[in-house]
């Protein structure tokens, strides 16, 4: 994990493969640190902003525009959202000495855009960069779930998403190995929280291990 100044917020992400649970979990932990009165923002990427929002609209769910992405294409988009999304809501709320809880955010596009759909993870990484200003989370848990458990949650879903109604298992378990090695490669910054049980565990693992932040 990263070291902040005493008088800049906490930066958390949450990451993992599709049904690990990480939405759920944000929510949860950023109720839990504003019961500890901590002020807290909570948002989410694709989106966070107007524009993201509609961002996430195109790359997620609309029907022949989101499954006839070009790679490049796709990633572009992403980390447009991601740069209005630093810039307006993120490095902001640190500034002011906020936490920030947020679903998703560079090593999302690592995974599904670069292990997924093969996009250059130098060139992926240098994008992060530049759309970022170099902004890294001071924690990532990561919620680890074998596919076929977080594809069988993600059935009750009713809205059309272009990776679950599109993608099959072969993808997934890429994405899921792509996040197992990001996670190995920053052990400093990473955590992996077992995602395939209740939402209970995964919330009492997710505040043992951000208590040591507070």
């Amino acid at each position: 994990m990263t070291e902040a100044s005493p008088s800049r917020g906490r930066f958390i992400t949450l990451e993992g493969p599709e049904g690990s649970g990480k939405t759920t979990a944000a929510r949860h932990l950023a109720d839990w640190l504003r019961g500890r009165r901590l002020r807290v923002v909570l948002t989410q990427e694709p989106g966070g902003t107007p524009l993201g929002e509609k961002i996430r609209r195109i790359v997620l769910h609309v029907r022949g525009m989101s499954d006839d992405l070009d790679p490049r294409a796709d990633a572009l988009l992403y980390a447009a959202g991601r740069a209005q999304h630093v810039a307006r809501v993120i490095r902001p709320a640190l500034d002011r000495g906020d936490w920030v809880v947020c679903a998703r955010y560079t090593d999302s596009s690592l995974a599904y855009q670069g292990a997924g759909y093969g996009n250059d993870l130098s060139e992926l990484r240098r994008l992060q960069d530049f759309a970022t200003a170099g902004l890294s989370p001071d924690l990532t848990l990561l919620l680890d779930v074998p596919v076929e458990i977080g594809l069988e949650r993600t059935r009750r879903r009713t809205e059309w998403n272009r990776f679950e109604d599109t993608e099959g298992v072969a993808f997934f378990e890429q994405v899921r190995a792509a996040y197992l090695r990001l996670a190995a490669e920053e052990p400093d910054r990473f955590r992996v929280v077992d995602g395939s049980g209740s939402v209970s565990d995964a919330d009492a693992a997710i505040r043992a291990i951000v208590t040591s932040l507070i």
